[in-house]
């Protein structure tokens, strides 16, 4: 399995494939799909500056004593900040590495100034539509400086991907709103087109297939949003910005469920922190992400509010990703079963990250699914999310070298949904060991995860 993960990257980065054929979703959309509906993660924005990439979710730590679950960073335009970017993307490294999603947003020069730029003479410029033709069309002038304006990026992402950060990357945001350069143009060749191009060049040229794409609006007139939209095979996000109100009317919750068609919803910019109350009254959105100037603003957001949605169970902060995308050893390792139900459910699909494909036993009683890690790994947790089909009885083992067995934990009373086991091990294989069935069926696990 993992040389033909391997030539699949390769065809991505060497082959253009058709416009259809876009990457699967990265195992951080499959976590935020996994909580849609129940648990929604608290985030931040770190604009400027980037020479202080933590100023503002430490704010957030000295109301809450929590940090974020989501850290959120911006590539920005201003010169001090562009020469700053790799301090930016190390905080970013870190963030994931204590356990939060890392989100970034790009407020970018327009083609026609340079690498950095103002924010009046720059970013809210507004380019002619002799000027937006050309940008749109492939081989001209300043087709081919956006393209270099976004190699300007591609070190920086292939940075966080290399290290195995997966980044939800916002760019071209609001393009609803023409505020900015890239903004208020619907239509085929409007601001989505620009989008499409900025994917491709990413994705398609540059293979940068490990980020999750995060399409974003903002809450101005919801009837006419979709004409900003790129296609699902752009978007692995669907999220809005909320600012003329601070919290979204079902209208717009709506129409952005009805665009996304399954795919996770995100508050990619709130002004105030929602409340419980809100999360649970629009239980799609999987994150927020609050904006620092107005998250300084007492009267908006005083700490006793921001203090009790942090608190509250609904939410997931910083180290409570459960599990942490970044973590799952097995994810994508090759898989083995000592039977199956059929060809439909191989022991594959217990490892594949996508919580709408299962590994099903035959309908007997004594049966093992078992993974290679590829080397010895130490493990604390192994998670199991099972089917209605579920085992009544089962032991998880260990291995160095896949014959010789471990037990690390029995369960003689287990009751399925979800289980969350805490091991201490050093092992290359890792195995569930089921030998009591608590239905007619054979067992069925969505994913198991070891970390």
């Amino acid at each position: 399995m993992r040389t033909a993960l391997l030539l699949a990257v390769l065809l991505l980065v060497t082959i253009t494939p058709p416009v259809s054929a876009a990457p699967p979703p990265v195992p951080v959309v499959d976590y935020l799909k996994r909580i849609s509906g129940t648990r929604t993660v608290t985030g931040m924005h770190n604009k400027e500056p980037n020479s202080d990439p933590a100023r503002h979710t430490a704010k957030v730590h000295a109301i809450t004593g929590v940090y974020p679950g989501l850290w959120g960073g911006d590539l920005l335009f201003a010169q001090d900040d562009v020469n700053n970017r790799q301090r930016m993307v190390d905080q970013a490294k870190t963030e994931w590495r204590n356990g939060s999603l890392v989100t970034l947003t790009w407020h970018v020069c327009p083609p026609t100034r340079g690498v950095s730029c103002g924010w009046d003479a720059g970013v809210r410029d507004r380019l002619t539509d002799a000027q937006w033709t050309q940008l749109v069309t492939g081989g001209t002038a300043l087709n081919n400086a956006w393209k270099a304006r976004l190699d300007e990026s591609v070190p920086f992402l292939r940075q966080l991907l290399d290290a195995g950060v997966q980044p939800l990357f916002r760019p071209l945001h609001e393009m609803n709103d023409p505020w900015a350069w890239w903004g208020g143009r619907p239509g085929a060749n409007g601001s989505r087109k620009l989008y499409q191009i900025t994917y491709d060049h990413l994705v398609r040229t540059r293979g940068l297939t490990g980020m999750a794409w995060v399409w974003n609006v903002k809450d101005l007139d919801p009837a006419r949003i979709a004409d900003y939209y790129p296609g699902a095979n752009y978007v692995d996000v669907v999220s809005l910005d909320a600012w003329n109100d601070f919290w979204p009317s079902t209208t717009y919750y709506d129409t952005l469920r009805t665009i996304a068609n399954g795919k996770p919803l995100a508050l990619a910019e709130v002004g105030r922190v929602p409340s419980p109350q809100e999360l649970a009254s629009q239980p799609d959105w999987t994150y927020f992400m609050a904006w620092p100037e107005f998250f300084d603003d007492k009267a908006l957001n005083p700490d006793s509010a921001v203090r009790a949605t942090y608190a509250s169970p609904r939410v997931v902060n910083q180290g409570q990703l459960a599990p942490n995308p970044g973590a799952n050893l097995a994810l994508g390792r090759p898989a083995h079963s000592t039977a199956t139900e059929s060809a439909a459910h191989p022991a594959a699909h217990a490892v594949d990250g996508n919580p709408a494909t299962r590994w099903s036993s035959a309908h007997t009683d004594q049966h093992s699914l078992w993974v290679d890690l590829g080397s010895a790994r130490a493990i604390s947790r192994i998670r199991l999310d099972w089917e209605a089909a579920h085992a009544r009885q089962y032991q998880l083992q260990t291995s160095l070298d896949g014959t010789t067995w471990t037990t690390v934990h029995e369960d003689y009373a287990a009751d399925g949904g979800t289980d969350e086991v805490a091991v201490r091990a050093t092992a290359r294989y890792v195995k569930l060991y089921a030998f009591q069935r608590a239905t007619p069926y054979g067992y069925s696990l969505w994913e198991m995860g070891v970390y």
